[in-house]
């Protein structure tokens, strides 16, 4: 088995179906599998799974053990010598792990490696590329100087070492990552992506960075920033200095002033959002009751080409690739009154998301395509 993906599940049912569709698209030519550990979802998540991808192979937990935890015990499940640790709300294109096990081959101490993750309006997630957050590099991020957290002076469509990845999306030999001790369950989440890139670093492989591959991660639907995830964040923060790093009272400070400084800064979960005026289907199928579920009329076409302000596009995947989708999607993410709903494949719903600060929107229709 070459490849095995790990995807922990919680309460994210429709966005979890579009992400197993499109990793199911992307592994057609591989020696690969997928496996779903759920954290006890209470949406139905398990049901849809045995439904819809009877290959996957299920775990279904009797709690929500946590991010680290979980993961750990998909790990334990794999088969294969790679492992994709992969958030549910992401959208890969088809030629995603190909392209990323091809990349692989340039070094022999490649420890992690990931692609460019974009927001569900195309913008570029910073934490693709991460510094290793050392108390220096901390202090800065609590007063707003965020530039020495990431790796800026690396372009989004490069590649090169970068010390720290998401755990949104990595991929790892499965060996490396066992050799480590995997993902610190001392995390419950938030933190063990950092923790587990460091350990894999000081271990003596390099973190690599690929931005020729993008990947939608929705963001939202996994992490809203508001106070609960400040606390958690820098409470993770904590564990990873204190593991990591020689702590003093004037260090100690800093942290517990990172943590008020978030938390009254980031009191709001949900971002302005942006009236839509009008409605653009890119499919070759029409969905009648989609159309009468807007509040506007819905224009169909069959390509992207020139979009007016204040547009929702809602992307047919039974019309366009996952890798259309997601590059018509970047293209268009200059303008900041258009937003972007995905219609998965033989489904009766559109998912989408405006911000990486907001949760996701699901819209339901009664009628499939006709």
């Amino acid at each position: 088995m070459k490849l095995s993906i790990i995807i922990l599940n919680y309460n994210v049912r429709y966005f979890l179906e579009l992400c197993l569709q499109s990793v199911e698209a992307a592994i057609t030519n591989l020696e690969a599998e997928v496996i779903v550990v759920d954290n006890n979802s209470e949406d139905g998540s398990c049901a849809m799974i045995k439904d819809k991808f009877p290959n996957v192979i299920l775990i279904e937990n009797t709690a929500n053990f946590g991010f680290s935890k979980g993961n750990n015990i998909g790990v334990a499940r794999a088969k294969g010598e790679y492992l994709c640790i992969l958030n549910p709300d992401t959208v890969v294109p088809e030629d995603c792990f190909q392209e990323l096990f091809e990349f692989s081959k340039i070094k022999n101490d490649l420890g992690l490696f990931a692609c460019r993750l974009v927001d569900g309006k195309g913008a570029f997630l910073p934490e693709s590329k991460r510094q290793i957050p050392t108390p220096g590099v901390a202090i800065k991020k609590v007063f707003g100087f965020e530039k020495s957290y990431y790796v800026s002076d690396l372009k989004l469509n490069s590649t090169g070492i970068v010390p720290i990845l998401v755990g949104a999306f990595m991929m790892v030999k499965k060996e490396v990552y066992q050799n480590v001790g995997g993902f610190d369950e001392d995390y419950f989440m938030y933190g063990e992506d950092i923790d587990l890139s460091y350990k894999i670093v000081k271990s003596g492989f390099d973190n690599m960075y690929y931005g020729p591959i993008k990947v939608i991660h929705f963001k939202g639907e996994s992490t809203l920033k508001n106070k609960e995830y400040a606390t958690r964040f820098y409470g993770a923060m904590q564990i990873f200095y204190k593991k990591h790093f020689k702590r003093n009272l004037a260090f100690d400070t800093i942290v517990w002033l990172g943590v008020n400084v978030a938390k009254r800064f980031n009191n709001s979960a949900f971002a302005e959002k942006q009236p839509v005026l009008n409605y653009t289907l890119v499919s070759d199928k029409s969905y009648p009751d989609l159309e009468n579920k807007l509040p506007n009329t819905l224009h169909q076409v069959s390509e992207v080409s020139k979009i007016e302000a204040n547009t929702q596009v809602v992307l047919d995947a039974n019309y366009l690739s996952f890798k259309t989708i997601i590059d018509t999607v970047i293209n268009s993410e200059k303008n900041k009154n258009i937003s972007f709903r995905i219609l998965p494949k033989n489904s009766n719903f559109m998912v989408g998301s405006d911000s990486s600060k907001s949760r996701g929107e699901v819209l339901h229709f009664k009628a499939l395509v006709k």
